[in-house]
């Protein structure tokens, strides 16, 4: 199978590095890609909000299967435009992807669905804004309506920060505060099935101890060892199918990857939000994790036959990932500056680490930093505490100028596993 993955992350870095790995994928592209999807897939330059350019792309390549990576190109329609050129995409259409694109429909769908949400007003005035942060009361939550790349929500008990952001919004969702932990859950589905990933947790917060702003993601870890067993047969009955059956009972099928923001409350699981397409940085420990071979599951997606894929198989292993940001994130970030030390990682700690490139550049012989979120460093044990150790080994050894990273992933969880 020849496989096409649109992005350029650590996402897709993750994808490519999975399917690199299956022995049915007989050869691998990525668009646009990056200086370390560049080592196994090949790189080709393509605009990837264009759905007609994507599409060509893939025709001239003879790809049978395209996977689309960032949630932009997937609510712009870039999976419609390659499936009406006949091939199969693996991410849901410009309809479906509005699950993401606009909390607001997401709520309107969780309503239909019965599936257990936060309260919530949806604001376009200052007067209902004013309204609703007075009804829920501190802390406050605010959600931009549309994508804002992992930036759009404010959490906070300083009332006017939480006004300025509603009011510099178009349409805002304001809801009630959940508490307890939160918990991604990815499910793949074909908009009938619906097949379950491990569940992961993911730290948003640049600093250390959940302090400081909110970011797209600092680290993560999976499994979970302080989570019910059941919690992902609870998910999938009260969640995730009622979902998938509630877009497809609209005529708007969801085809592709369901990523469910839970929190596990005081009064059980409500979702925070989804999104339609793999989470980064969730991604990168959920796949290091999984024995099946992806392409296979994908195509099933991609082609409405996920019920004949077999149950899928996971290692016993831990897996942590450590995000390293560079200067100034989630600010604007400094570029261009060198990364060293990628060689030594690969040659004393592979294949239990490995560096995942997210904005990354290569500058003639050097790779450079090229976005906020540089690298994610993942790495494999026996328990979360070894994976950790393994983690922040390999992270000790890269070389950013005025780098940053958090020195607290997965720690409370592999102290009380």
């Amino acid at each position: 199978m020849k496989v096409l993955v649109i992005g350029g992350g650590a996402r897709e870095h993750a994808l490519c590095r999975s399917l690199s790995l299956d022995p049915d994928v007989t050869a691998l592209y990525c668009s646009p890609g990056n200086a370390g999807i560049a080592e196994v897939a090949e790189l080709h330059p393509v605009d990837a909000l264009d759905g007609e350019a994507v599409a060509r792309l893939a025709t001239d390549l003879g790809a049978e299967l395209v996977v689309v990576g960032p949630e932009a190109p997937l609510v712009a329609g870039v999976a419609d435009a390659v499936r009406e050129a006949g091939i199969p995409c693996f991410g849901p259409s410009r309809e479906a992807a509005r699950l993401e694109g606009s909390k607001a429909f997401a709520k309107d769908v969780m309503a239909g669905a019965n599936v257990p949400t936060a309260r919530s007003y949806v604001c376009t005035s200052p007067a209902e804004i004013d309204e609703a942060l007075d009804a829920f009361g501190a802390p406050y939550v605010v959600k931009d309506d549309g994508l804002a790349a992992g930036k759009g929500v404010v959490v906070t008990d300083d009332v006017e920060a939480a006004r300025a952001h509603a009011l510099a919004c178009d349409r805002v969702v304001i809801e009630e505060f959940l508490d307890g932990p939160e918990v991604s859950l990815f499910a793949i589905t074909d908009g009938t099935t619906v097949l379950p990933l491990q569940p992961a947790q993911d730290f948003k917060r640049a600093l250390d101890g959940d302090e400081g702003p909110n970011t797209g993601g600092m680290g993560a870890y999976s499994p979970l060892p302080w989570a019910e067993p059941k919690l992902v047969d609870e998910v999938m009955q009260t969640v995730l199918q009622p979902t998938v059956d509630e877009l497809r009972r609209r005529g708007t099928p969801f085809s592709g990857l369901l990523y469910a923001g839970l929190a596990i409350t005081s009064r059980g699981v409500r979702v925070i939000e989804f999104n339609a397409r793999f989470g980064d940085p969730e991604t990168q420990v959920v796949l290091a994790r999984l024995q099946t071979p992806l392409a296979g599951v994908l195509l099933g997606a991609a082609n409405g036959t996920l019920d004949a894929v077999p149950a899928l198989n996971w290692r016993d292993d831990a897996a942590v990932t450590v995000v390293i940001a560079s200067h100034n994130y989630p600010g604007t970030p400094r570029t261009g500056d060198p990364i060293e030390g990628l060689a030594d990682v690969e040659a004393q700690d592979a294949p239990h680490a490995f560096v995942l490139h997210a904005g990354t550049r290569q500058d003639g012989d050097a790779v450079v930093s090229a976005g906020g979120r540089v690298l994610s460093v993942t790495a494999t044990g026996k328990d979360l505490t070894q994976a950790r150790e393994r983690a922040y080994t390999a992270v000790g050894r890269i070389r950013l100028d005025g780098s940053q990273h958090r020195t607290d992933i997965a720690r409370k969880a592999a102290e009380e596993a």
